[in-house]
């Protein structure tokens, strides 16, 4: 029995999903983007990456985050894309947002990480094969390289946007002074920075905290006219109702090597269930409230999701319905995390 042609849901744009402006530009994103970087790779089961991406198309999710090294193995997920790309979404790809970064560890050698030229557009050239495009929307120098002269990665990306291979660039994780540079150095050369993409969420609070000139990283994105984009807003999972009772043996902590046991401290699992307890009033799951805390604040375009199921993503979805919260609201949270804000 073959497979049925997938048709997106007529209703993909009036299900609920509402759309940000990126910074100074004319992209709108989706407050709820897919991220790609676990349970899409060539160990995890196609049929479900099918599912998972024809739902999140469904319900108005256009922007799909990837990168060189996700899977695994690397390129794994890129690969899983292209398939689905090229079996059902290739007719809408005028409707979708598609990015992918280079700058971690790819392959062996001196030039398979990193931020060089020669890494970098490499590594775009084999990801556009992969997911069977022409261009993708947005390409990411995926880290700041120390080493290397920032000039040359960034030129690498204007490079990049006049080949026609990206429509935008971005930069991810780089430091204040750095991004600053960023900004200015791809302003003069008419291939502004759309988006600087970064680690938020209610636990790890980096992008709020000020630099050497007095800014946070939010609001840097904003001042340079560029959009700010979360990823792991919830914290790899730890800011769900998985870890609520302990740790279950199916669970990222127990079973993957990013995710330590370690963190899930007496004070943790306390401050969790505080949070839990503000979720449940606001009549949230705490995923929601914890995607609906990102985007309670203007300046954050988007928050890449993660998921393993579709069920996962409708959860996550229901954070859109209410990203408003009252001063008290906010101080509680404040209050449940005061002392356990970590890095991940």
């Amino acid at each position: 029995m073959t497979n049925p042609i997938y048709s997106p849901s007529p209703e993909r744009y009036d299900s609920g999903m509402n759309y940000r402006r990126c910074g100074r530009s004319g992209i709108l994103l989706p407050e709820i983007s897919l991220g790609l970087w676990h349970n899409f790779g060539d160990i995890d089961p196609l049929a479900r990456s099918f599912e998972m991406a024809h739902y999140a198309f469904d319900q108005g999710i256009v922007h799909f985050d990837l990168a060189n090294n996700y899977g695994p193995s690397y390129g794994s997920a890129e690969e899983t894309f292209g398939q689905i790309m090229k079996k059902s979404l290739a007719p809408y790809r005028d409707e979708l947002f598609i990015s992918s970064k280079a700058g971690y560890d790819m392959w062996p050698g001196p030039y398979g990480n990193w931020g060089s030229r020669k890494y970098l557009i490499s590594s775009l050239d084999q990801s556009l094969k992969r997911m069977n495009l022409d261009y993708v929307d947005i390409f990411y120098t995926h880290r700041f390289d120390p080493e290397t002269p920032l000039e040359e990665t960034l030129q690498a990306l204007v490079d990049i946007v006049r080949s026609g291979r990206a429509l935008y660039v971005g930069i991810s994780r780089y430091p204040h002074e750095a991004a600053q540079f960023a900004y200015d150095y791809l302003k003069e050369r008419d291939v502004p920075c759309l988006l600087y993409q970064g680690k938020y969420n209610i636990l790890d609070r980096g992008p709020e905290k000020s630099g050497a000139d007095g800014r946070t990283i939010l609001q840097m994105a904003k001042d340079n006219g560029a959009g700010f984009i979360s990823f792991s807003p919830l914290a790899q999972g730890l800011l769900t109702d998985r870890y609520l009772n302990g740790i279950p043996a199916d669970s990222r902590m127990a079973t993957k090597p990013n995710l330590s046991r370690e963190v899930l401290t007496p004070q943790m699992l306390e401050a969790l269930r505080r949070l839990d307890a503000i979720a449940a009033q606001r009549g949230q799951k705490l995923a929601e409230m914890a995607l609906s805390w990102v985007l309670k604040d203007d300046m954050v375009t988007s928050v890449i999701i993660g998921a393993s199921s579709v069920a996962q993503i409708e959860t996550n979805l229901r954070a859109v319905k209410n990203t408003r919260f009252s001063v008290e609201e906010l101080a509680a949270i404040e209050d449940a995390v005061k002392g356990v804000v970590i890095t991940l």
